[in-house]
């Protein structure tokens, strides 16, 4: 059997892989606070059919060789997570980043995950919480009688309201921010959610703006980072690399059926 077939396949296989990536990027693209992924490839194993150095004759040595390869596969999913941009909402409890870091929520079973979106709510018993009623960690819980429009939570994190009776703002908390050595080896959970590998370290605690930690602007959401046109133009790379994958699989077969045919 011809070993292009296989190879074209494995070609095939990848570009496959390549648009369920970038579909998954386009798909969220007005997911707060999304990264978008990217997909890597690697070479697969090579025969050596002639060895690079075999002498050729008393006083020289063949060049170069002579290797066929054996096709591709994926050799990872990188997170992207660069810098989305900012949308002005208006809403108290919209909080945003800019920089490195990450929120840490307390899921139902006691774990802890990380998220950049920063869409927090208000539950019964008035604690900040996510879309998905994860608790915020540090926690926090508004007072009694405090009034939700005057909540105010500075880039630095310090966290301050108004009680009804009372002139001054009080601070009921302060915001802590995680980051990450590798934030790319972050596992996704869905949700816009994640949770730490071996790879991706330990989380480091910080507050905001302080330490290379990111700045918090409240009242603003953080985008998607996927910019469509350049999806576009990688689906569209992907398309033509599949097309031609099976174009060589299709000569691979007349080629085949051509040899076929010398014996009749």
């Amino acid at each position: 059997m011809m070993r292009s077939l296989w190879t074209a396949a494995s070609g095939m296989i990848g570009q496959q892989f390549n648009i369920d990536t970038v579909s998954n990027n386009l798909s969220n693209v007005n997911t707060t606070g999304f990264k978008k992924q990217r997909a890597e490839f690697e070479d697969l194993l090579y025969q050596t059919v002639l060895l690079a150095g075999t002498p050729a004759t008393e006083v020289s040595e063949v060049p170069t060789g002579i290797q066929v390869g054996h096709g591709v596969k994926i050799a990872a999913t990188q997170k992207m997570f660069t810098q989305g941009s900012l949308q002005a909402t208006e809403n108290k409890l919209d909080l945003a980043f800019e920089g490195d870091g990450f929120f840490k929520v307390q899921l139902y079973d006691g774990s802890f995950a990380y998220t950049r979106d920063g869409s927090f709510k208000i539950d019964s018993n008035r604690q900040i919480v996510t879309s998905n009623g994860y608790l915020l960690e540090p926690q926090l819980v508004l007072p009694e009688n405090s009034i939700l429009e005057t909540l105010a939570i500075s880039k630095d994190g310090r966290v301050t309201i108004k009680i009804v009776g009372e002139d001054d703002p009080v601070e009921i908390g302060q915001m802590e921010i995680y980051r990450f050595v590798n934030p790319a080896g972050l596992k996704s959970i869905g949700g816009n959610m994640y949770k730490t590998t071996p790879a991706s370290g330990e989380e480091i605690p910080g507050q905001p703006g302080m330490n290379g930690m990111a700045k918090i602007h409240q009242g603003f959401l953080e985008m998607s980072n996927v910019k469509v046109v350049e999806e576009m133009v990688n689906m569209i790379v992907a398309q033509r690399a599949y097309e031609i994958n099976s174009k060589a699989i299709q000569t691979s077969d007349s080629m085949l059926g051509t040899a076929i045919a010398l014996k009749r």
